[in-house]
């Protein structure tokens, strides 16, 4: 994750910690909501990144990457060879 995502789980964790203590005002909470999505859009979009660059080898050495997987693989490999 990028430093920024560091400042924001921090103050997520901020506004978590405040909730629970005290409750929050009407904006800390829609602050929280923004940045709570914000956080989970990038880490869903880092972790597609990740498995949709993971092959994955059986003991034997057979490909058994799931087959939707390597049709993306197969798709960005056209693209980077184009």
């Amino acid at each position: 994750m990028a430093k920024n995502d560091a400042v924001d789980i921090k103050r997520i964790n901020e506004l978590a910690k405040k909730k629970k203590e005290q409750g929050l005002t009407e904006s800390e909470s829609k602050e929280q909501s923004k940045l709570r999505k914000a956080y989970l859009d990038s880490f869903r979009q880092s972790f597609k990144k990740q498995i949709e660059s993971t092959r994955v080898i059986d003991p034997e050495g057979n490909d058994v990457t799931p087959e939707k997987v390597k049709k993306i693989l197969d798709s960005k490999d056209k693209k980077d060879n184009n």
